[in-house]
């Protein structure tokens, strides 16, 4: 149960961890190195295939192109798909925008079951931990 007015904070949390861990690159996810990463509590799930966190790790090294946009919409959708399955939400919108020729805003729009759209901005959320 989530209380009143905490809502917000509990989706951000959801968002923050879901985008922000690195999940394990797929066997036909190209590479760096033979290093696969991934959080190593998915090495034990409570539910088969129930894994944590997101492949946008896989773009650190690529170049910005529309086709990096759409992977990283698809990595960021992919992440935060349990919420959907879990019955937290009932619609994602990721949100890109190319802003330079090597950045990528990415934004979340969270549907909770009243219809109420909640936004999350993760930039933001990096300012505010960096902010001294």
């Amino acid at each position: 149960m989530i209380i009143e007015g905490s809502l917000q904070a509990s989706l951000l949390r959801s968002v923050v961890i879901s985008l922000f861990t690195w999940r394990r690159a797929e066997t036909d996810d190209p590479i760096d190195d033979a290093e696969r990463f991934g959080w190593w509590g998915d090495t034990y799930p409570t539910q088969a295939n129930d894994r944590i966190g997101s492949r946008l790790w896989l773009l650190r090294r690529v170049r910005l192109t529309a086709q990096t946009q759409r992977d990283a919409e698809f990595y960021a959708h992919e992440a935060l798909a349990w919420l959907i399955d879990d019955g937290q939400v009932k619609n994602i919108n990721i949100l890109t925008e190319q802003v330079q020729s090597n950045r990528l805003n990415l934004g979340v729009e969270l549907v909770v079951s009243d219809g109420q759209v909640v936004r999350f901005n993760p930039s933001e959320q990096w300012q505010v931990i960096y902010a001294v």
